[in-house]
């Protein structure tokens, strides 16, 4: 047998159990050679278990060790490691977690937090805008670069009270549809994540930002909902918001002051 050929089905063996491919990897090593490749695919899911639950710690508490646990094999039998680290395997856990609790949207959004908060962490750095010079903007053509680090997702439930008690290991509220559909945000700034949630005209308007960046679009949007004169006020409301919490790394059009600044 080739390398390459043993080396397939040693693969096929751990992600499937084949019995075809545990006879061809086991072939020529003895009686005991069974026993040695359990021994590897039992390190094998063990490993990807451990994955997951380093990703979703939060996420495991609120659903309880034997329901996560269930999970993970469920999601570890369909979907084998499709990138070279580990950490990436969480990425596509969303989709096992929605087909196995489909009437679940608080945890649905529970796990997307957790995972938004782990690639917000690790996502590109970029310095946020200094406020200095803003009023050379010429702010008819102006566009604003959000931070690479923000991720944003629809919320329906409370699901950001959920986690934030997770977190802050406190009383853990009952879980509950919001009154009106909002938005989440994550996004880091320095070397701590944060988490907020956002009523639905700022999650569209972020939204709308993160499709364009125009903030004439955006003055425009507002005005077509509210008139013009409060359009344009509740426009610069949310800009003075996203400034102050670091949203904003560039503008477009702004002054070489404005784009000098540094974090520390």
């Amino acid at each position: 047998m080739m390398l390459a050929d043993l080396q397939r089905d040693f693969q096929q063996w751990l992600v499937t159990a084949t019995p075809g491919a545990a006879m061809r990897a086991a072939a020529g090593h003895g009686p005991r050679a069974d026993a040695g490749l359990a021994v590897y695919q039992n390190n094998y899911r063990a490993q990807l278990v451990g994955a997951l639950q380093a990703c979703y710690p939060k996420l495991q508490a609120w659903l309880g060790e034997d329901a996560f646990r269930r999970a993970a094999i469920t999601h570890i039998d369909a979907h084998p490691p499709h990138a070279w680290t580990l950490d990436a395997y969480a990425d596509g856990f969303a989709p096992t977690l929605a087909a196995l609790y489909p009437d679940n949207p608080d945890l649905h959004e529970l796990a997307w937090i957790e995972h938004a908060l782990g690639a917000a962490f690790v996502a590109a750095d970029a310095t946020p805008l200094a406020l200095d010079g803003l009023a050379g903007v010429d702010w008819d053509s102006a566009r604003l670069r959000l931070t690479p680090s923000l991720r944003t997702a629809p919320a329906q439930t409370n699901a950001e009270q959920v986690w934030s008690a997770l977190w802050e290991e406190r009383a853990v509220p009952e879980s509950a549809m919001l009154a009106e559909q909002g938005g989440l945000l994550v996004w880091r700034r320095g070397y701590r994540a944060y988490l907020k949630q956002v009523d639905a005209q700022e999650y569209e308007a972020l939204l709308q930002l993160q499709s364009d960046g125009s903030f004439a679009a955006l003055c425009a949007w507002l005005a077509a909902r509210h008139g013009e004169a409060a359009g344009v006020a509740q426009a610069g409301q949310l800009l003075a918001g996203w400034l102050a919490s670091e949203l904003i790394t560039d503008i477009d059009g702004a002054s070489a002051a404005t784009k000098g600044a540094s974090y520390d």
